[in-house]
């Protein structure tokens, strides 16, 4: 049997930000592009990268990745990268326009929740999220608990 190659329309995830569906409603999901040194795609590529605690901020037209930590690249020598450092996304201006719009109105807030690669190029998927309260974490907990147990009974029917 041939050994099968990887597809290159098939996204390689990189890193999942869990927490981010614990502490919000993601209301929709957007897929950017993300600007980065060379050291960070290598970085990235070994899976050394933490989206906890990241946001997405809008400046003057443009989209900003906050507080997402890229360690640096081992054989980077001095081309190695500051970890915490602002990254731009690459959007169109008329959908950074929108959501601008809707995170000033709504109050919402744009999360990363996921970084992948796709085609070779590094992508991130974004969340436009609206963030839960202590007793939503409780529900949804208590959700999951009932769907395990469920879950449990049906296996031993």
């Amino acid at each position: 049997m041939a050994d099968k190659a990887p597809n290159p329309d098939r996204p390689l995830q990189a890193a999942a930000n869990r927490k981010a569906y614990h502490d919000y409603f993601v209301l929709e999901e957007y897929e950017a592009g993300i600007a980065l040194q060379g050291t960070e795609v290598k970085s990235i590529r070994q899976g050394k990268l933490n989206l906890k605690d990241s946001w997405v901020d809008i400046k003057n037209g443009e989209m900003v990745l906050k507080s997402m930590h890229i360690s640096p690249y081992d054989q980077g020598n001095r081309f190695n990268h500051d970890p915490l450092r602002d990254r731009k996304l690459l959007m169109h201006k008329r959908e950074i326009v929108r959501l601008f719009a809707r995170i000033k109105q709504d109050g919402l807030t744009l999360i990363p929740l996921s970084v992948y690669f796709l085609k070779g190029k590094a992508k991130v998927k974004i969340g436009l999220c609206k963030g839960k309260k202590l007793y939503d974490k409780r529900e949804a907990a208590a959700q999951r608990d009932a769907k395990r147990e469920m879950d449990r009974h049906m296996k031993e029917r």
